[in-house]
C-alpha cells in the first residue's frame, strides 16, 4: 500500500491524490457509488499499484481515513473477505458448509436470471446463495445502503427471493466497511424502492446479515456482526 491524501474526484471513477513524496497521480476508483461521507480533500488514503502496463491508470484507491479510521472503498475486496470469513467459520450463520463458490449464476422462476456472488453446499441446512454488499455510508449512528439509487440491488434481492421459493438459503449479506455506526439500516432517503424491496424480501424469508469489516495495517477480516434497525424512516 502507498500513502497520501485525496485533493479531489473529477469525476465518479477517478481521484487525484498526492503522494507522501509530493507526487501528484490518478487512482481509478473502483466504486459505482456517489462514496458519500466517505472522503474530503486533505484525507488520508491508500493506494495500490499495478504493474500490468495495459491499465489505463497505474493506481487504485483502497482506502480512506476521515478521521475514525479506514474506509475500504474498493468494492471488489468485501467478497473475497467475507468468502474467506465463511469458510474459516467465522460468521456463525453461514458456518459449515464444506463447498463454497464464487460468481453463481441463477435463474428464478419468473425466467429472471442473473450472478450471485456465492453458493454454499454440503452443510448442515439448504444449500444458500449469498449476495454481498459494500456498505460505507455512515448517517449519525447507522451505517446505510445504497448511497445511490440500485436497480442492480433490487435485482439482485429478487434472485434471493426466487432462491427462498425453490427451497434454498437466500442470504443478503452487507459487509460493513468501515469502523464507525452501530446499526445497519436501508438508505430510505437516498433509493426508497431498495429499501422496500429488502423489506419485503426479509418478509419473504431472505436471510439480512450485516458483518463488521475490519482493516489492520497489511490485512482486512470479517469482524462481528452488527444489529439491523429496518424501520421506515
Amino acid at each position: 500500500m502507498h500513502d497520501g491524501r485525496i485533493l479531489a474526484r473529477p469525476n465518479r471513477f477517478v481521484a487525484e491524490v498526492e503522494l507522501l513524496g509530493g507526487d501528484v497521480v490518478s487512482a481509478h476508483v473502483p466504486n459505482t457509488g456517489t462514496l458519500l461521507t466517505c472522503w474530503t480533500p486533505g484525507a488520508p488514503v491508500q493506494l495500490a499499484a499495478a504493474d500490468n502496463p495495459r491499465r489505463k491508470l497505474r493506481w487504485t484507491l483502497e482506502r480512506v481515513d476521515m478521521g475514525g479510521g479506514w474506509i475500504g472503498v474498493n468494492t471488489l475486496r468485501p467478497n473475497q473477505v467475507m468468502a474467506e470469513g465463511i469458510a474459516a467459520g467465522r460468521i456463525a450463520t453461514l458456518a459449515g458448509y464444506r463447498q463454497l463458490r464464487r460468481e453463481v449464476p441463477f435463474s428464478g422462476d419468473d425466467g429472471h436470471a442473473g450472478r450471485l456472488d456465492m453458493r454454499l453446499d454440503d452443510g448442515p441446512g439448504p444449500s444458500a446463495l449469498v449476495e454481498v454488499k459494500n456498505v460505507t455510508l455512515l448517517d449519525g449512528a447507522h451505517l446505510r445502503f445504497p448511497d445511490a439509487r440500485s436497480e442492480r440491488g433490487r435485482k439482485h434481492l429478487s434472485l434471493l427471493t426466487h432462491a427462498v421459493r425453490q427451497g434454498l438459503r437466500g442470504v443478503m449479506l452487507f459487509a460493513l466497511n468501515r469502523p464507525e455506526g452501530q446499526r445497519f439500516a436501508p438508505a430510505w432517503d437516498i433509493d426508497p424502492r431498495y429499501a422496500e424491496a429488502l423489506l419485503a424480501a426479509a418478509a419473504a424469508g431472505v436471510e439480512l446479515l450485516a458483518v463488521r469489516m475490519v482493516h489492520g495495517a497489511d490485512a482486512v477480516v470479517s469482524g462481528e456482526a452488527v444489529a439491523l434497525d429496518l424501520a421506515r424512516r
